[in-house]
């Protein structure tokens, strides 16, 4: 499984003053950065952080869709 497959919504954050990227298909994962690729690049970590704690729980990591269901 690739990071990169998985789907990110990125959008500007005013109250945050930063970039957010959320990962709709992993519960609760998101990151933020200063600039558009630093949260891209930010939410790849976290990314490969969550499926390797669900593995490491033996939590269901779901392979991803590589579309987006909803804009």
């Amino acid at each position: 499984m690739l990071n990169c497959e998985y789907e990110m919504i990125i959008y500007w954050s005013e109250e945050d003053q930063a970039y957010i990227a959320e990962v709709p298909e992993l519960a609760g994962c998101m990151a933020d950065g200063a600039t558009y690729q630093e949260a891209v690049k930010n939410a790849e970590q976290v990314i490969a952080e969550w499926i390797e704690t669900a593995v490491e729980l033996g939590r269901y990591v779901p392979e991803p869709k590589r579309r987006l269901l909803y804009a």
